[in-house]
């Protein structure tokens, strides 16, 4: 019988796969890299934060109180929809207002208002609250990013903005999203801190 014989392909010697990389790297920039960049992009991600010193308008909002992790504020934000809804309540823009930092206190720690806008006045059952915030001065961070990203990219701002002042981001905050009024359309958050 006689030996079975495999044959393998030969490897390239290290400088010849090089070569082969260095030749290529315009293909791997387009089929790998060019799709993050451009739905990074889409995201809001490379969008310029606008500080300003501004006076805000009163505010009329439902919510519930949140104790735990922020990450989980949307599944919250969804119940106080839908019991808006089930009150026939019409529910406006969503509302956060943070009462503690996230960079300071554990996770299970972290407290928030989390609801929507309503009209003034509006009366709401039980498990939801109101609250009203009047007119006053703040400092404004504005964002037109996805949900995901903007939060992340206000704060940080803020942060750039008061540090060379020898000041840090003071709570309340007021997180306020806009959403976009088509797919192709981002949302614009405003966050609001006391002045």
């Amino acid at each position: 019988m006689a030996p079975l014989m495999v044959s393998c392909a030969q490897q390239p010697p290290p400088d010849e796969a090089l070569m082969l990389i260095k030749k290529n790297w315009i293909g791997f920039v387009f089929a790998f890299l060019l799709p993050v960049v451009v739905v990074l992009m889409w995201w809001g991600a490379f969008n310029h934060t606008d500080i300003r010193e501004t006076r805000s308008a009163p505010l009329y909002y439902a919510y519930q109180d949140f104790y735990g992790n922020l990450a989980d504020l949307p599944d919250l934000q969804d119940k106080v929809r839908f019991q808006l809804m089930s009150q026939q309540v019409q529910p406006e823009r969503p509302i956060v207002v943070l009462y503690t930092d996230p960079r300071s206190t554990k996770k299970d720690e972290q407290h928030a208002h989390v609801g929507y806008l309503i009209a003034a006045g509006a009366a709401v059952k039980q498990p939801l609250q109101t609250a009203a915030l009047p007119a006053r001065d703040v400092l404004r961070a504005t964002v037109k990013a996805s949900l995901q990203l903007a939060p992340g990219m206000a704060y940080q701002a803020l942060f750039n903005y008061l540090k060379p002042q020898g000041k840090d981001i003071r709570l309340p905050t007021v997180e306020i999203y806009t959403p976009g009024t088509s797919i192709n359309q981002m949302g614009t958050l405003t966050v609001d801190m006391p002045d």
